[in-house]
């Protein structure tokens, strides 16, 4: 892969870090350092301009969009809630596949008032908005399962995959919002004054995905 600056690409931590590090290798581009049980937060490649950086994947689109990075790998759930407007969204990368749900207790019976869990506040907001209903969010962080069991909410709005964790809760799909895979995202400033680079690096990803 031919480039012609110094180019950094921020990816989420987790999934998409490990699927999107199998991307990069089919793209010939590996990590001088291994990242297996290393604290590591900024890795050179075989590829002298090329640097990743591995940070929260809420914080991947901020670093795009400020500049710190010129591409970034993070799922379309983020960016759904970030809602930057600083960032172009080149290519869908289909890797950490799963969707955006609306899940409850079986027979839920909310009263006039909605409560609705979740970490995903903008997008619980606009789907209710969308449903002419009136809803209270309440942010929670991690075990949206538990608010329902424990009364603290009618629904939750939530990442799902298999929807082994739901059932194994006790709850169910109500609802599917939207499908959420890997995005890759690229900084605007970037896109002008890098571009071969960056459009390079865009096409490698076509090739494979």
């Amino acid at each position: 892969m031919n480039l012609k600056d110094n180019i950094v690409i921020a990816i989420s931590k987790g999934r998409i870090l490990e699927e999107g590090m199998e991307l990069l290798k089919k793209m010939g581009i590996e990590t001088l350092d291994s990242m297996s049980d290393s604290r590591k937060l900024i890795y050179q490649t075989n590829n002298n301009l090329l640097k990743l950086v591995i940070v929260r994947a809420s914080d991947v689109p901020t670093y795009v969009g400020n500049g710190a990075a010129d591409l970034g790998i993070v799922g379309k759930d983020t960016l759904v809630e970030c809602n930057l407007n600083n960032i172009y969204t080149p290519l869908d990368l289909n890797i950490s596949k799963c969707r955006m749900s609306l899940a409850a207790m079986p027979n839920c019976k909310p009263g006039a008032r909605i409560k609705v869990a979740t970490k995903y506040v903008n997008c619980a907001n606009e789907y209710f908005n969308k449903k002419k209903k009136q809803v209270d969010i309440i942010k929670l962080y991690g075990s949206m399962e538990l608010a329902p069991i424990l009364g603290l909410a009618d629904y939750i709005v939530d990442l799902v995959d298999s929807g082994m964790t739901l059932k194994a809760n006790g709850l169910e799909e109500i609802d599917f919002i939207f499908d959420v895979s890997a995005q890759l995202i690229s900084n605007k400033a970037s896109m002008k004054t890098k571009t071969e680079s960056i459009e390079n690096i865009i096409n490698a990803f076509e090739e494979i995905t």
